[in-house]
């Protein structure tokens, strides 16, 4: 529980929390997955049951912790806070469960990294609300049941793939959470500088929106970074002008690249003819994990029609030549 609640702490001290909202009406964006949501909270609350469980996927930056602690204000309960690496052993878990009170929710982030011990706790427990646990070793060990309160987890990933099916199945809602539009983000970046005191202007909120790779961490860090030299340079207004400084000086392009985006995309079409190259292959030259390559930049890159995944590989497309300045033929550069 120490460990627990030393998660807690550190989520409710960050400074980015101050910029999460804190209504269900100043949740910006993912409209369908909110209706959806709140359907199940309704009908939940209606019945005096705790909702189902639900699992949360997408990419980083989304708002999936956002959502989790919505619901649980949403619910008027206690939302308990730990992540898939955090539950080592089996009595960590055990631990949690057996402190919950009646209709809690267990917020598990980073699910795709709960080991299959874990796992095997979890299941009757999100089944029939039992935690099994053994005592002992050998011979001599003994099982016994505790009946655990009605409670909710929700889980967040970025790679639900990576989850068991077992584990994925004994969810009763799973929603993604997709890239935010360019109109919502403005909304956001808007919402979040009047939380932060600053003024920003309209053509200024909408530059930063473009630039934020449709996310709305992005967009909050290049908000903070943006009223930094504002501060500085422009007497507390973000203007137009202090947007495209910020922009410049992290290196990040009016479509919202960075230096390793405009790397990946100059090394397949330069050193691999445009594609198709493999993901080992990109990570060499780039010398970058192929993890990160894919999980952190590939789905951005390709939301945006930079790349296209095929069983072959990586392919630069069109685009991405016309956007790097690159001239295109069959075949090949000319």
């Amino acid at each position: 529980m120490e460990q627990e609640q030393k998660i807690q702490e550190t989520f409710d001290g960050t400074f980015d929390a101050t910029l999460r909202p804190s209504r269900w009406d100043e949740y910006v964006g993912q409209e369908t997955t909110k209706t959806n949501i709140r359907l199940i909270i309704d009908a939940a609350k209606a019945r005096g049951e705790a909702p189902d469980h639900m699992l949360f996927y997408g990419q980083p930056g989304l708002g999936k912790t956002t959502l989790a602690y919505l619901v649980a204000k949403e619910l008027n309960t206690q939302i308990r806070s730990t992540s898939g690496p955090a539950l080592e052993k089996a009595g960590d878990v055990a631990a949690l469960l057996t402190n919950l009170e009646p209709h809690d929710i267990l917020f598990i982030d980073e699910a795709h990294r709960v080991n299959t011990a874990i796992e095997e706790i979890l299941y009757p427990a999100m089944e029939s609300r039992k935690i099994h646990l053994i005592v002992g070793k050998g011979p001599s060990a003994r099982t016994f049941s505790l009946d655990l309160p009605p409670f909710t987890i929700i889980a967040a990933t970025t790679r639900a793939n990576l989850l068991s099916a077992p584990l994925r199945s004994r969810f009763g809602a799973t929603f993604r959470l997709d890239y935010y539009n360019a109109e919502d983000i403005q909304k956001i970046i808007e919402q979040s500088a009047k939380i932060l005191g600053i003024t920003i202007k309209k053509e200024a909120s909408e530059k930063l929106a473009h630039a934020s790779r449709f996310t709305p961490r992005t967009a909050n860090r290049l908000l903070k970074r943006a009223r930094d030299y504002a501060q500085i340079y422009n007497n507390n207004a973000i203007d137009v002008n202090a947007v495209y400084k910020t922009l410049e000086l992290f290196e990040i392009d009016e479509f919202g690249l960075d230096k390793t985006d405009r790397e990946i995309l100059s090394i397949i079409i330069e050193k691999f003819n445009g594609g198709p190259v493999g993901l080992k292959s990109l990570g060499a030259a780039l010398n970058e994990e192929p993890g990160t390559i894919e999980d952190v930049y590939e789905p951005f890159l390709i939301k945006i029609g930079l790349l296209h995944r095929t069983p072959g590989g990586r392919i630069a497309t069109k685009l991405a030549y016309e956007l790097l300045g690159y001239k295109e033929k069959e075949g090949g550069l000319f």
